[in-house]
């Protein structure tokens, strides 16, 4: 056995090996250590290798998914060995040859299939990156649905990609540098030329000229990812659509660093709570759910596709009858993507057939439902997707039971009048049963044993069981009886004609479970023929999930349809943030909307004003509403009109990267760079407090000099929130940018965050009150006040000029100050014409400047 086991470990020596033992899956070795450190489950040994006990765990086969999961989070690839034959067929074989088995499948966080070990409302991507030609190829699958797509980027556009995809596992070739923001695994295969040959395989077709113009990059991509995919399945491939070539223009690019600083997908603890996907999230399906998480990711760049979401959301918000008809049915809709996936995968059961039956055809009354509709762009590509499987669905609703159960191997899941054959084999095993019934009946009257049971289990089968206290006269010869096993209060026997009616049971039971399996796999093969079109029909579903749910969280949050232009613009009344919005009603209190215009010559606002006065949420909601609008949803605000964005850029907040040798102030200058560099004119950019990492001279010189870059250079639409009231000057020659503050007032003694915008800069920052608000104790506050008026009194003793810039910060202004404070000694020596003194005038004045220094001293 130890040999069968190292000779498996050696074709999957970068995974812990599952090996199948009857009920349980084992490992040994390094691989027990490491799964029992994991699990937290009991770390045993078992015989010898080499002279040292090998170290051993186990967990049950029929609960092995939940440790799997554990397993996976924690980071290990697992190898799963199964018996591939019987111990029966093992024994024909002669003498005591051990049950042959093979490693069947490997298990990685990209090749998941299984409900229990996926979150049902997020895509589950794995990615392929491949190199060609100076271009990055990336082929990414989610098989669990059998979603496939690839790209091509330049390198400085990978981590926006990949950021957008958030993958579980990427797959790089051997050497590729990438950075491990994502669980890596180095594989081959990422040979174009092979790549073209097994696509063409795969999707049966002579020439992918249909799908679209594959570079280089994209097939060497999508070969590692074929490769691994079969090396996961050990030669069996999931299910996969057909591959849509994605093109970087056809969405808004957004960087991993405005992802997370505008929490679109996951809040910034990694969860899903309070993320802007999880405020505007109203789906009642899984693939409505993560195709909503996949619009958020990727913001449509195309009008016409943005206005098709917009009208098909519109018609469900403006009839909120049928919007709750729709959303009842997709409620009662199980996942017939994932179910798909299953079974194309090999893992599938009765029940996933069930749930195919049930969606497939509660779609087809969708479709009646939907189809007196007004003529939409969107909703007419949807509807036929829904109809057509009404062969495979009667076929399914008369082959299997209206709740079958997961586990194939009791049998069971057929319906009756499917096969007359199955029939008669379950009326005989019945018959059985109940002439096994009423054997026992007969037992305990001829033996007087009232406590008599006929039981059965796995290991002896059908048997005869009583109390051990009565059991004496059941073990003489003549009772008829033959003694098999005696347990604590229990003896067990078994008797002739009990054998005779266990054998016909059994033998109907075996033949009734072989005929079920046999119409299983025939069914599963039927359904797979309409893979394609199931696959369409999901999409289609979830598709009408995110329109019912994005028209219902607008009728919630009474949110208008954005007017979506071609020109740079971002004219909002009244918007709103929805995440800050919710946060705030859930404590009763209410969200301050504000107005936002930018365009043409007033297209870079700089923001003034306090701390938590709410400039960073100002920001931050302009950004979501670009991104829910170019999504294709309703925004929350009384009107908005928004020109097309196609790369959209933050840098709010604080953060360092200690793990790659970068400090908070290195993060914000890396992320500036990059803004400066690819903004373009039809781009959006929030920036906020720029410069503040570092000193106030750096600072405020870094700070000008962005404000005049993105002005001059970029000329992108820009919200730039800073406390370098200095910048305000900038007003005066940059002809498109205009002054904000937030608005807040001290009212005796304390500060009042009014939370709205308006024209103007601020009067001033507040620092000291919004210190007393964080607690700052009384006697640092009122020293900060004393420091603070003499930096004041410098800064106007200096008359704002210092370095060649106006209004520069007020340390240097101060110690101008101290140097221009009242002297005795110059004052006197201002009085005195030295040219006009006598040598005795002259020694007389050294005299007195001898008295004045004197008294200044004391």
């Amino acid at each position: 056995m130890m040999a069968q086991y190292l000779t498996l470990k050696a074709e999957a020596p970068d995974c812990l090996l599952f090996y199948r033992m009857g009920d349980f899956f084992e490992l040994f070795f390094d691989d027990a250590r490491a799964a029992a450190a994991t699990l937290d489950i009991a770390l045993t040994a078992r015989g010898e290798h080499d002279g040292v006990p090998v170290p051993m765990c186990g967990v049950p086969v029929h609960s092995h998914e939940a440790y799997l999961a554990r397993l996976i989070k924690g980071g290990h690839r697992v190898a799963i060995a199964e018996q591939i034959e019987t111990p029966e067929q093992a024994k024909k074989r002669g003498g005591k040859t051990l049950v042959a088995r093979a490693i069947v499948r490997i298990v990685t966080p990209g090749t998941l299939t299984e409900e229990v070990l996926l979150d049902a409302r997020a895509a589950n991507w794995l990615v392929a990156v491949g190199k060609a030609g100076g271009l990055l190829g990336l082929a990414a699958a989610d098989i669990s649905t059998g979603r496939f797509e690839v790209a091509s980027v330049t390198p400085a556009a990978l981590d926006a990609e990949l950021a957008r995809l958030g993958p579980v596992e990427v797959i790089v070739p051997d050497g590729f540098d990438l950075p491990a923001a994502y669980p890596l695994t180095v594989a081959g295969g990422f040979d174009s030329n092979a790549a073209e040959r097994r696509l063409k395989a795969l999707f049966n077709v002579a020439t992918l000229d249909g799908w679209g113009d594959f570079g280089r990059a994209e097939l060497s991509a999508a070969g590692g990812l074929l490769a691994y995919l079969e090396r996961a399945g050990q030669g069996a491939m999931p299910f996969l659509q057909v591959p849509i070539r994605r093109a970087a223009a056809d969405h808004m690019m957004i960087d991993a660093a405005t992802r997370e600083s505008l929490e679109i997908v996951c809040a910034t603890n990694g969860s899903r709570k309070g993320s802007l996907l999880d405020a505007i999230d109203r789906t009642v399906t899984g693939g409505g759910a993560r195709l909503l998480g996949s619009d958020l990711a990727a913001p449509l760049t195309d009008r016409a596709a943005i206005e098709a979401r917009l009208d098909l959301v519109a018609f469900l918000h403006d009839d909120p009858d049928l919007r709750a008809r729709l959303r009842a049915t997709l409620r009662a809709l199980p996942d017939i993507g994932r179910a798909l996936g299953r079974l194309a995968a090999g893992r599938g059961s009765p029940r996933d057939l069930g749930q195919l039956r049930d969606g497939l055809d509660e779609a087809s009354r969708l479709h009646e439902l939907l189809r007196a509709a007004p003529r939409l762009t969107l909703l007419d590509t949807l509807l036929p997707a829904f109809v057509g499987h009404g062969a495979l669905v009667e076929r399914l609703q008369r082959a299997i039971v209206p709740a079958p159960p997961i586990d194939a191997a009791q049998g069971g899941y057929i319906a009756e009048g499917y096969d007359p054959a199955l029939d008669a084999l379950r009326a005989r095993g019945g018959e059985g049963r109940r002439a096994i019934a009423a054997l026992e009946a007969r037992y305990r009257a001829s033996t007087g044993i009232s406590q008599l049971k006929i039981r059965h289990n796995n290991v002896l089968g059908f048997h005869v069981e009583v109390p051990a206290k009565a059991a004496d006269p059941l073990m003489r010869a003549e009772s008829g009886f033959t003694h098999r096993q005696t347990l604590a209060g229990v003896v067990r026997f078994n008797a002739p004609e009990l054998h005779d009616h266990a054998s016909e049971v059994g033998q109907a039971g075996s033949h009734a479970l072989a005929a079920e399996a046999a119409h299983l796999e025939e069914l599963i093969a039927r359904t797979l023929d309409r893979a394609r079109e199931i696959a369409m029909a999901a999409d289609a579903l979830a598709r009408l999930d995110v329109a019912a749910g994005l028209a219902e969280r607008a009728a919630e949050g009474g949110w208008c349809r954005p007017v979506v232009v071609d020109h740079p613009c971002l004219e909002v009344t009244e918007g709103r943030h929805p995440v800050v919005e919710s946060a705030v009603a859930v404590s009763g209190g209410r969200f301050v909307a504000n107005d936002c215009r930018l365009g043409g010559e007033d297209r870079l606002w700089l923001v003034t004003g306090p701390n938590m006065g709410g400039k960073s949420t100002f920001l931050r909601q302009n950004a979501a509403l670009l991104i829910l609008a170019q999504a294709g949803s309703f925004v929350p605000a009384a009107t908005a009109t928004l020109g097309l964005c196609d790369r959209l850029f933050s840098r709010v907040g604080a953060s360092d990267n200690l793990a790659r040798g970068r400090s908070t102030f290195m993060v914000e200058m890396v992320e500036t760079a990059a803004i400066l560099a690819q903004a373009t004119e039809r781009s959006f950019v929030i920036l906020d407090e720029v410069g503040r990492g570092t000193s106030t001279y750096d600072g405020l010189a870094i700070a000008w000099a962005v404000v005049e870059a993105v002005h001059d250079g970029n000329k992108c639409r820009c919200l730039f929130a800073t406390h370098y009231h200095e910048l305000t000057r900038l007003a005066e020659r940059l002809d498109a940018l205009s002054l904000h503050h937030v608005r807040a007032r001290e009212w005796k003694g304390e500060l009042v965050l009014l939370h709205e915008v308006a024209p103007g800069p601020a009067d001033r920052s507040y620092g000291l009150a919004v210190a007393r608000l964080a607690g700052l104790s009384p006697q640092v506050v009122a020293r900060a006040k004393e420091v603070l008026k003499r930096l004041e009194a410098g800064r106007a003793a200096t008359g704002g000029l210092a370095a060649g810039l106006d209004d520069l910060p007020l340390f240097a202004a101060a110690a101008v100050a101290e140097e221009a404070r009242a002297d005795p000694l110059r004052e006197a020596l201002a009085t005195f014409d030295v040219d006009a003194l006598s040598p005795r005038e002259a020694l007389e004045i050294l005299y007195r400047l001898r008295e004045i220094a004197a008294e200044a001293g004391s």
